[in-house]
């Protein structure tokens, strides 16, 4: 009896060990796949706050929560399992979709400069997309649904980077690992967006500090600042969110058109690039990467400029048709 239990014994320890091995192992590909997505990442988190900015204070969590929600529910319920589907099934439709998906990021992200641009004209566009954008709750919920639009978008770029930097291994272990990073990239990206939009509040409370103490004039002096500092922050962000969209879908496009044998845009983007590193050694790699960043904007914004008059006179008015439709059918 007492060898039997030890034999047991050594058996538990033994699959504990494996158990042990195989944790280690998810979360090693884990780390590996989050960090080969971290463009991607930081682009999510500068272009999220921007669905903020203009809404009372005391919606700011609640639209950054289900925003966060419909992230999780892309990543988890949509995109994991489809990014698995279409690596076993249809490799040839993944760079298609994420095109597709590029298209729409482009088209985003050039709405808000021609916004900026043009307001009157930016206005009459908005009207013919969507009728109820005065009023306040059907306006957040517009921005609720276009912030998991565009998130849908940069969560497949994510997943799809991801499933790439995997190694060969069964379904479940890829399973686990984009769960993994689906998760830990969702808390990352939505819990700094929250820290960033409430930092104005914290900024009040620690003006608010009656300490006489230099630490406490220290305090409240770095509250005051916040408080002043943080609404050009956010618009700072915006910016960037929006240039983000337009870079990142441009992007998408042209590695696209590179893998369908047209890589004539990627050549000239990256000869351009190569060369404006080569003049400043120092800081090459910062500069290689911001005339990158630049080349796929302009291929973004050239593609969303297409798509805006598109959009107003074509898909507006059939979406608004098949919508009339389901309406009288319903």
């Amino acid at each position: 009896m007492s060898i039997g239990l030890i034999a047991l014994l050594d058996d538990i320890a033994g699959l504990a060990k494996v158990a042990a091995a195989s944790l280690d192992d998810v979360a090693g590909q884990a780390a590996k796949a989050g960090a080969k997505a971290a463009g991607v990442v930081i682009d999510d988190a500068a272009v999220t706050p921007r669905y903020v900015v203009g809404f009372a204070a005391e919606r700011e969590l609640p639209i950054v929560g289900k925003i966060a929600i419909g992230s999780l529910r892309n990543k988890m319920l949509f995109l994991l399992p489809a990014a698995l589907l279409l690596q076993a099934f249809a490799p040839w439709a993944i760079t298609p979709l994420l095109m597709l998906g590029g298209a729409y990021l482009c088209y985003e992200g050039t709405e808000k400069v021609y916004e900026a641009l043009f307001p009157h004209k930016a206005h009459a566009h908005e009207a013919k997309l969507d009728a109820d954008a005065g009023d306040g709750a059907a306006l957040e919920a517009r921005k609720v649904s276009s912030a998991i639009k565009t998130d849908f978008i940069l969560s497949a770029e994510i997943m799809a980077i991801s499933l790439a930097s995997l190694p060969e291994g069964s379904i479940w272990t890829k399973a686990i690992v984009l769960a993994v990073v689906a998760i830990g990239i969702t808390v990352f990206v939505y819990g700094g967006v929250a820290l960033i939009v409430k930092a104005d509040d914290a900024g009040v409370a620690m003006a608010k500090n009656t300490s006489a103490s230099v630490f406490g004039s220290a305090i409240r002096g770095f509250g005051r600042a916040l408080v002043k500092g943080m609404p050009v922050f956010l618009q700072l962000l915006a910016i960037i969110g929006t240039a983000a969209m337009i870079w990142v879908g441009g992007g998408i496009l042209v590695h696209g058109l590179e893998g369908y044998g047209l890589p004539q845009v990627a050549h000239v983007i990256h000869d351009a690039a190569a060369g404006s590193a080569k003049m400043v050694p120092p800081v090459g790699p910062v500069v290689e990467w911001i005339v990158t960043a630049i080349g796929s904007g302009i291929v973004g914004l050239v593609v969303g400029a297409a798509l805006i008059p598109i959009t107003s006179y074509l898909i507006a008015p059939l979406w608004s048709g098949l919508s009339g439709l389901r309406g009288k059918t319903a």
